[in-house]
């Protein structure tokens, strides 16, 4: 997709001017932090402006389409995160001390020269992560700045910290990516080292909010791959009536080299991306509840 509209852009070489933007389809590389100033606040007025929500701790920032949500889309990554996925591919995000401080204000400067480009496109801000309920005033801060702009906002959360997520909060979120990573409790530690009950509990309120969710489930073969744990997860989606899709994600290797550049271990080192009609079997299974699935 072309973004046809002339905007003030840095390109990978720190050079700047007014050229038209291509977004990538689907996920690309990241913009890292290009375009963004960081703050030099000292530690501790740094930890008193992130409490107050004036200021996050950022991985990095990419425009993308057809991933994070509808349109083309301005995803920011902040860092931190209470789980340790085994399949995690960004892990270089789960430590909150390894992101860049950055001011609520300068990200909102940035989301504003792009708001032409989500009105054409019917795309907005997602903020992922990491796990942005880590930040929550953070957070907070960059949504009610999107929505007094006009734009769409989207969050991308494990909702085990689903908690941290006030109603007022809720009323700027139009979106959540819901990542349910499983429907048996056993298997859901095993995978991520915390309890599943946030999660199905922050879905529920979700639902009750009417907040709109896209469902996510990533397809580990023989880790997430059990029949009786997809029907699990299938009939608890079943049961929120704001789920509009569930996307069935077909586990990768792409985050491995993080893994090992990082020194830390990857217990997945040896497990194949699922076939074709193992994915087809598992979307077949949300179908048959009547969700929509991709």
């Amino acid at each position: 997709m072309t973004i046809c509209e002339a905007t003030p852009t840095t390109g990978a070489d720190g050079a700047s001017g007014d050229q038209g933007f291509e977004a990538p389809v689907g996920r690309a590389a990241g913009a890292g932090l290009v375009g963004l100033e960081l703050s030099d606040a000292d530690r501790s007025e740094k930890f008193a402006r992130m409490r107050a929500g004036e200021l996050g701790s950022v991985h990095s920032w990419e425009l993308v389409t057809a991933v994070d949500g509808p349109g083309t889309r301005m995803t920011i990554f902040l860092s931190g995160c209470p789980l340790r996925c085994l399949y995690c591919h960004n892990p270089d995000t789960m430590a909150m001390r390894n992101g860049e401080p950055v001011e609520a204000s300068e990200l909102l400067l940035r989301i504003k020269r792009y708001r032409r480009i989500f009105k054409n496109s019917g795309g907005g801000i997602t903020l992922s992560g990491g796990e942005v309920l880590m930040q929550p005033a953070f957070a907070a801060t960059l949504l009610r700045g999107a929505k007094e702009m006009g734009i769409h906002t989207t969050i991308d959360t494990s909702g085990f910290l689903g908690a941290a997520c006030t109603d007022e909060m809720l009323a700027d979120i139009d979106l959540v990516l819901l990542d349910v990573k499983s429907g048996d409790p056993e298997t859901y530690r095993k995978v991520t080292g915390r309890a599943l009950e946030p999660t199905l509990k922050f879905g529920r309120r979700l639902a009750e909010f009417g907040t709109e969710i896209w469902l996510r489930f990533v397809l580990v073969p023989g880790l997430t791959d059990d029949p009786a744990n997809v029907e699990t997860i299938a009939e608890y989606a079943a049961t929120l009536p704001t789920v509009s899709r569930v996307e069935v994600l077909p586990f990768h290797q792409m985050g491995k080299d993080k893994w090992e550049s990082l020194g830390i271990p990857y217990e997945l080192g040896d497990t194949q991306p699922p076939t074709n009609a193992e994915v087809d079997r598992v979307r077949d299974q949300f179908r048959a509840k009547g969700l929509t699935v991709y």
